[in-house]
């Protein structure tokens, strides 16, 4: 059973959501989470999808994923065709540029997505949507212990605060924000953030306020959640996820609450990577 919130912690009026067109069937392939979110989104707003990648090679059986494994066949037609039904089924251009991963397919999910809305848009390669980076700060402390005690386990203790060589998990969550609020598009517009299942497991259970996620909790390929913002300065903002089929919301300063709770003052914010616009004082 999933560990995330079971329900909506925000409500949109009916007026506000996108009318799913029922007759065109979703891709083959794609995690069945994807199209009931579709069905809750707001129009009119600066939309950002952060989507892990499309279906890759199998790993060696070891439970570790090299960085090189490409998509498959069925993942490149699976990003192009999800390209293509946004495209056709919401009310959002998908003509701006990305950002993703330096990850080969995270770059090509991006890509083929693009090719699906008819686009060829710049794809900017964003070190905090891979590692080391939003999650992990000394790659050669991490990297045993990682092998050691897997994935799941490796979450988990860095949600939990007990894990040398990574970030505190709310700052690891607001530098995603703050990247993602920097980059909003134009209002009416929907950009493509690509990136692997551990960064986007450990955001969700961040934002959500999660401390330990199972198996049932973690992001399918191709599977994301859609996330926009208050019209407000960062520090006052709000940020809005549709995730599974749910709506949910958490507030900037609820999260940098958390993080000085858990032990970092404020002396330490200068580490955090935020907006240039931000005033703390």
């Amino acid at each position: 059973m999933s560990k995330y919130p079971t329900s909506s912690s925000a409500e949109l009026s009916a007026e506000m959501l996108v009318k799913p067109v029922l007759n065109i069937s979703a891709p083959a392939h794609l995690p069945d989470s994807m199209v009931p979110s579709v069905s809750l989104l707001p129009t009119d707003k600066r939309l950002i999808l952060f989507t892990r990648h499309s279906l890759r090679e199998r790993s060696d059986g070891n439970g570790f994923t090299s960085y090189q494994l490409p998509l498959t066949a069925k993942g490149r037609v699976l990003a192009k065709s999800w390209g293509r039904w946004l495209d056709g089924n919401l009310p959002y251009s998908l003509d701006v540029d990305s950002i993703s991963s330096p990850i080969g397919r995270c770059i090509d999910t991006a890509q083929l997505m693009q090719e699906g809305a008819g686009l060829q848009r710049c794809i900017a390669h964003q070190s905090l949507l891979v590692e080391p980076g939003s999650l992990v700060t000394e790659p050669e402390t991490v990297s045993e212990v990682f092998k050691e005690i897997g994935v799941l386990n490796f979450i988990n203790r860095f949600l939990q605060g007990n894990l040398q060589g990574t970030k505190n998990s709310y700052q690891g969550g607001i530098d995603i924000l703050s990247l993602f609020y920097q980059h909003q598009p134009e209002q009416g517009h929907l950009m493509l953030a690509v990136s692997h299942d551990t960064l986007l497991s450990a955001f969700l259970a961040v934002m959500f306020d999660i401390k330990e996620v199972g198996w049932n909790d973690w992001p399918k390929m191709m599977e994301g959640v859609f996330l926009w913002f208050d019209h407000k300065p960062f520090i006052e903002t709000s940020v809005h996820l549709v995730w599974r089929g749910k709506v949910h919301s958490r507030t900037v300063s609820s999260l940098l609450e958390d993080y000085y709770s858990s032990g970092y003052p404020q002396s330490h914010q200068s580490k955090l990577l935020l907006p240039p616009e931000v005033k703390w004082h």
